[in-house]
């Protein structure tokens, strides 16, 4: 990637992350919170550390996108570790914030977090990468294991993401179903991240010579879907032998869409259907009918082990521990998923500072210096400094491109592949 050796030449794109990089270094490291946020059970005070202060936001009560279970587990998993000494000795202390689904509820998440000083943005969910990141980096506060639907997430050199984000989904998808269909139709949201999710999905299917899929457009916050569903199952049953695929990856909605779709399937028998995490989970399944249900045989790209997995054990028993009955969080939502896997980052960075003052500056040279994380095989081993940069030039700090190829098979999801498969190629391509 230095253009030497025979090596490609940066893109511009990668650039332009590296001189924002040297920039952001210069800065003076941050200040930490104020004493006065008082001892958590299970630590003592004989430190006298700081509380670790982080923020995690993602919309809540909107009309089109909800992730409230990323801030309800982040504040779980603070009384987790916490009640188990906290992070290396320090009490972590997690904000939440609400970005309404719009760029002003998003720009005013990171002033906010800008304002109470706090180490990190972890684990958390926004379109708006535009809007939030810029008052982040002016800051030099690091943005770790965000969702990954926005651009930015993937260009800025803030910015650790832990997945291959709705990219890696869609393009793995298209991989998926390229041995399966002749012909895919995209329903997806009439959205700028929507966009992007057309040519991922075509560059998958291409890796069989399969046609592009016809793309059809829709609301995020529609109540009914049934032209969509009408035109997708029209389409997808033109191909003979049942080798039309209908895939919706409406985020949310996409349950929506599959209750209008289900209405009129019995004309199309032969129709399959197809998904990705985050828009289908295990719960989705169930709440419609498990092995009766209309994602019966559904394909489906996921960035984790499926839930059953027991990979999924330590999660679970935290939550079990500390958030029992909170119907907020669901251990199949791939934003919880997330954002655990981002607070077991910091946990990991906070470590590796060990005795040092741990501060926006400390967190984010920590990992700029190619600190190795584990996720107990969730992911694979994630590092985020220059040797580790993606080879996917629109996508500079994509460092995970592994997605789960997945099948409901009676009601349950299940892998179809022993391993995971790693789409940065297809990434590239795309781009």
């Amino acid at each position: 990637m230095t253009g030497t050796g025979g090596k490609r030449p940066l893109s511009s794109t990668v650039q332009r992350t590296f001189r924002l990089l040297r920039r952001v270094t210069t800065l003076v490291a941050g200040t930490t919170l104020a004493a006065g946020c008082g001892l958590v059970p299970g630590l003592t005070g004989d430190s006298g550390d700081q509380p670790v202060t982080v923020m995690t936001w993602a919309p809540v009560k909107t009309a089109a996108t909800n992730q409230p279970g990323m801030p309800a587990v982040a504040q779980a998993y603070a009384r987790w570790v916490n009640a188990h000494g906290g992070l290396d000795g320090r009490p972590l202390k997690v904000l939440t914030c609400n970005d309404h689904n719009d760029s002003v509820g998003a720009a005013k998440c990171a002033r906010r977090a800008v304002d109470q000083h706090v180490v990190a943005v972890v684990g958390s969910y926004s379109q708006y990468g535009r809007s939030f990141m810029s008052p982040l980096e002016s800051a030099g506060i690091p943005y770790i294991g965000g969702y990954g639907v926005s651009e930015s997430e993937f260009t800025s050199p803030l910015s650790y993401p832990v997945n291959g984000g709705q990219a890696a989904l869609l393009a793995g998808n298209g991989q998926q179903l390229a041995g399966e269909c002749a012909r895919t139709v995209l329903v997806r949201p009439d959205t700028a991240a929507g966009d992007e999710l057309v040519s991922l999905m075509d560059t998958g299917l291409a890796l069989r010579h399969r046609p592009a899929a016809t793309d059809l457009r829709a609301a995020e916050d529609a109540t009914d879907y049934n032209d969509q569903a009408v035109e997708a199952l029209r389409t997808a049953s033109a191909v003979p032998d049942g080798e039309g695929c209908v895939v919706a990856a409406l985020g949310e909605r996409t349950t929506t869409f599959f209750d209008s779709f289900r209405r009129l399937r019995d004309a199309y028998p032969k129709v399959r259907t197809a998904s990705v995490l985050g828009s289908v989970d295990q719960s989705a399944v169930d709440r419609s009918g498990g092995a009766r249900s209309v994602y019966e045989g559904a394909y489906v790209t996921g960035w984790y082990p499926a839930t059953s997995d027991r990979r999924w054990d330590r999660m679970k028993q935290a939550i079990n521990e500390k958030a029992f009955g909170d119907n907020r969080i669901d251990p199949a939502d791939a934003g919880v998923q997330t954002t655990w896997i981002a607070y077991t980052v910091l946990r990991q960075v906070v470590e590796a500072i060990g005795d040092g003052e741990v501060t926006s500056d400390s967190v984010r040279r920590t990992l700029d210096k190619g600190l190795k994380v584990t996720t107990g095989g969730l992911t694979p081993s994630l590092r985020w400094d220059y040797d580790h940069m993606s080879a996917a030039g629109g996508y500079p700090r994509l460092v995970n491109a592994r997605v789960t190829f997945q099948q409901v098979r009676d009601g349950r999801l299940e892998a179809t592949r022993a391993s995971s498969v790693d789409v940065m190629r297809t990434l590239a391509d795309a781009t």
